[in-house]
């Protein structure tokens, strides 16, 4: 099915078209549960990104600039569903005082600490240098990996055969960034 046949598709959808919506659930709905399920989730937080992906689906349907590109759209929504289901997760983890579990006595020194903080800065700013595209390509199969070269492919509209060739380009160029030297800072 072509992108225009796609955009036809969710045209359709948008006006109301029953059987235009159940062939866009039917077309995308592993999509979305792969992508999903690429985060570890269990059964039933896969079901709820999946459903949440679907409802922001319904709220945009009227409102996407491409709708042809519908499925980049729904890996793209269902992973930025998923993180947020896990930032949450984390954000409701129990105090210290009431963990059971044992404290690690492996922790880093706050030297190494401090260091694992600088190279991360460092990467990050790299990273932020790079093209819009690398850093879409690098996030969806480095950073965040969707679980497949296959969902990459879809959330980001390429053909699948591109990503490894300009996964190692992006990469090259991010390594250079990283290679630069630092600039002088005055104390």
């Amino acid at each position: 099915m072509s992108d225009d046949d796609v955009g036809r598709l969710v045209r359709s959808a948008a006006s109301g078209d029953r059987a235009a919506w159940e062939a866009l659930v039917d077309r995308y709905a592993r999509l979305v549960y792969t992508v999903a399920r690429g985060f570890r989730l269990d059964d039933a937080d896969v079901a709820d990104v999946s459903q949440t992906t679907w409802l922001r689906l319904v709220e945009k349907l009227d409102q996407l600039r491409e709708p042809g590109s519908v499925g980049a759209w729904l890996a793209t929504t269902a992973r930025r569903e998923a993180l947020a289901l896990l930032r949450n997760r984390r954000e409701v983890s129990l105090p210290e005082s009431t963990r059971s579990e044992p404290v690690d006595e492996l922790q880093p020194e706050p030297w190494q600490r401090l260091v694992a903080e600088e190279t991360d800065a460092e990467l990050w700013h790299a990273y932020r240098k790079l093209s819009l595209r690398c850093q879409e390509l690098l996030r969806l199969l480095v950073f965040e990996p969707v679980g497949s070269y296959a969902i990459a492919a879809a959330a980001l509209s390429v053909p699948i055969g591109s990503l490894g060739p300009a996964r190692a380009r992006c990469l090259t160029t991010l390594r250079a960034l990283l290679n630069q030297p630092a600039p002088q800072r005055r104390i």
